[in-house]
C-alpha cells in the first residue's frame, strides 16, 4: 500500500538552499571521479607501487560505486532519498580524510573503495531528490541545472587537480573534499525535504543486494579484461560466473514486488528505450574522450596542458546548453529534442573523425563545441524523461537506473576504444568516433519517435 502525500515540489527559498546542497554534494562526488587519474603517477611513486597497480586507485572507486548504486536506490524509496544522500556525505567526507591520511598503498585502495560508497549513496538518489525539489514544470529546469553541475565538476576535475598539485602533495586531493562535503552535509541537513511517498510492506531485500554486487562487478570485471587482454581461461569462466549469477539475480527480481533492479519499469516503452538511449549516448562520449586525447599527443604532437585546453570547448558547451534544452522542453518534445541532440553529437563525432592532416586549433575547437551541444542537448530531456516516466515511488530505481546507465556506458566505451587500438593501431581515432557517431545517429532516429510528457507515468505491467 502506498500513501502518497499530495506535494508538488517545495517553496522557492527552501528550494534555491536544496538545490545548493545538491549542487555541492553532487560536485565533489563528481570531481573527486577525475581528479585521482592526474595524480597517479606521484601516487605509485610515493607509495612505492608500479604504475600497473596504481590503477587501483581509480579502479577501487568505481567498483564500490557499481556494485552498490542499485542497492542505495532502492534504500531511498525505502528510508527516504534525503537520509541516503546525507549519509553518503559522511561517509565520503569521513574516507576523504582517511585517504589523505594514508601512509601505505593498501589502506588508500581500501579507503577509495569505502569512499566510491559514499558517492554512490550521493549519486544514486541525486535525480529523485530533483523530482521532490522542482514542481512538474520545473522538472526539466532542474534536470538541466543538475546536468551543468556535473559537467563544469567533470571539466574542472584535471584543472583542479593540476593547480593543487603545483602547490601541495597528492593527500590534499582528497583532504580538499572533507571541508566541502561538511558543508553540503549541513545544507542537505537542513534545507533537503523528505520524501512525499511512503510505501508500507517494502523490506531491502539484502539477497538482492549480493547477487547484484556480484553480477554488476563481474561485469565490469570482463569488461575491463576484454580491454586490458587478459587471457581467455581467466575471462571464459568469468563470463560464466557472471551470466549464471545474473541469471538468478534477474528471475528474482521478476518475481519481487519491489525489485532492486527496476525490471517492472523496462515494460514501460518510454523508460526502456530512454535507459538504452542513455547506454548508448555514454559509449559514443567515452569513446571520444579516450580516443581523442591519444590522437592529440601522438599524433599531433600536443602537449598535455595543450590537450587539456583544447578539450575544454566539449563540456563548456554541454554547459550552456543543458539548462537550455530544459527550457525547450515546455515546447518541444522531450523524445524529439533528444533525438536533435543525438543527431547533432554523432554529427560532430563525424566532424571530428573527418579532421584535416594538419588541423588548426580552430578546426578542433569548433567540432568539439558542436559535440558538447549536442551532448547536453540530448542529456537533460533524456534524464527527465526517465525519472519522469517512473511513478513517485520508484524514483530512487529510475534514479539508480540512469547512473547505472552511465557507467555501463562508460565502461563498454573505453573498452570498445581499447579493442579499437588494438585492431586499427594507426587509425583508431578515426575508427572509435566512426563508430560512436553510428551508433549515436540510429538512436538518435529511435529516440525522435518516443513521444513523452514529463510528469505523467502510465502504470506497468
Amino acid at each position: 500500500m502506498t500513501k502518497d502525500i499530495v506535494q508538488d515540489g517545495i517553496p522557492k527559498p527552501q528550494r534555491n538552499w536544496a538545490m545548493a546542497a545538491i549542487s555541492v554534494g553532487i560536485s565533489v562526488a563528481v570531481l573527486d571521479g577525475a581528479i585521482a587519474n592526474v595524480a597517479l603517477p606521484t601516487i605509485a611513486g610515493d607509495l612505492h607501487v608500479n604504475p600497473a597497480s596504481s590503477i587501483w586507485v581509480v579502479n577501487a572507486f568505481q567498483l564500490a560505486v557499481t556494485i552498490s548504486l542499485l542497492a542505495f536506490s532502492s534504500l531511498g524509496d525505502l528510508w527516504g532519498y534525503k537520509k541516503v544522500y546525507v549519509g553518503g556525505l559522511l561517509l565520503f567526507s569521513t574516507t576523504s580524510l582517511i585517504c589523505a591520511l594514508s601512509d601505505s598503498f593498501w589502506t588508500l585502495v581500501i579507503a577509495r573503495g569505502l569512499q566510491g560508497f559514499g558517492a554512490a549513496a550521493i549519486t544514486s538518489v541525486n535525480t529523485a531528490l530533483l523530482r521532490i525539489i522542482y514542481p512538474t514544470r520545473l522538472l526539466p529546469r532542474g534536470m538541466g541545472t543538475n546536468a551543468l553541475i556535473i559537467a563544469v565538476a567533470a571539466a574542472a576535475g584535471p584543472t583542479v587537480a593540476a593547480g593543487i598539485l603545483s602547490v601541495a602533495n597528492w593527500p590534499w586531493l582528497f583532504a580538499i573534499n572533507v571541508p566541502i562535503g561538511l558543508i553540503a552535509f549541513g545544507l542537505s541537513a537542513k534545507f533537503l525535504p523528505a520524501n512525499p511517498v511512503k510505501v508500507e510492506g517494502q523490506r531491502f531485500d539484502v539477497t538482492s543486494a549480493i547477487l547484484n554486487a556480484l553480477t554488476f562487478g563481474l561485469l565490469i570485471s570482463v569488461i575491463d579484461g576484454f580491454a586490458h587482454d587478459i587471457h581467455w581461461y581467466i575471462l571464459i569462466p568469468g563470463i560464466f560466473v557472471m551470466l549464471t549469477i545474473g541469471y538468478f539475480f534477474i528471475r528474482r527480481q521478476l518475481h519481487h514486488p519491489f525489485p532492486l533492479l527496476p525490471i517492472d519499469l523496462m515494460h514501460n516503452r518510454i523508460f526502456s528505450l530512454s535507459v538504452v538511449t542513455s547506454v548508448v549516448a555514454f559509449i559514443a562520449q567515452m569513446l571520444a574522450l579516450v580516443s581523442i586525447p591519444f590522437f592529440f599527443q601522438r599524433v599531433l604532437h600536443l602537449s598535455e596542458v595543450a590537450t587539456g585546453l583544447l578539450l575544454t570547448p566539449w563540456p563548456l558547451a554541454t554547459m550552456i546548453s543543458a539548462p537550455l534544452a530544459g527550457r525547450l522542453m515546455s515546447r518541444i518534445n522531450g523524445g524529439l529534442l533528444g533525438g536533435i541532440g543525438l543527431a547533432i553529437f554523432g554529427l560532430a563525432l563525424c566532424l571530428l573523425a573527418l579532421l584535416p592532416a594538419h588541423p588548426t586549433h580552430f578546426d578542433i575547437i569548433w567540432r568539439m563545441v558542436v559535440g558538447g551541444i549536442g551532448f547536453g542537448t540530448f542529456l537533460t530531456p533524456n534524464n527527465s524523461t526517465i525519472i519522469a516516466s517512473a511513478p513517485s515511488n520508484r524514483s530512487g530505481g529510475a534514479s539508480g537506473m540512469l547512473g547505472m546507465a552511465r557507467l555501463l556506458g562508460q565502461t563498454i566505451g573505453a573498452a570498445i576504444a581499447a579493442l579499437m587500438f588494438a585492431f586499427f593501431p594507426g587509425n583508431s581515432m578515426k575508427m572509435s568516433l566512426l563508430f560512436g557517431a553510428g551508433i549515436a545517429i540510429v538512436s538518435a532516429i529511435v529516440s525522435s519517435f518516443r513521444k513523452t510528457t514529463v510528469g505523467i507515468y502510465k502504470k506497468t505491467k
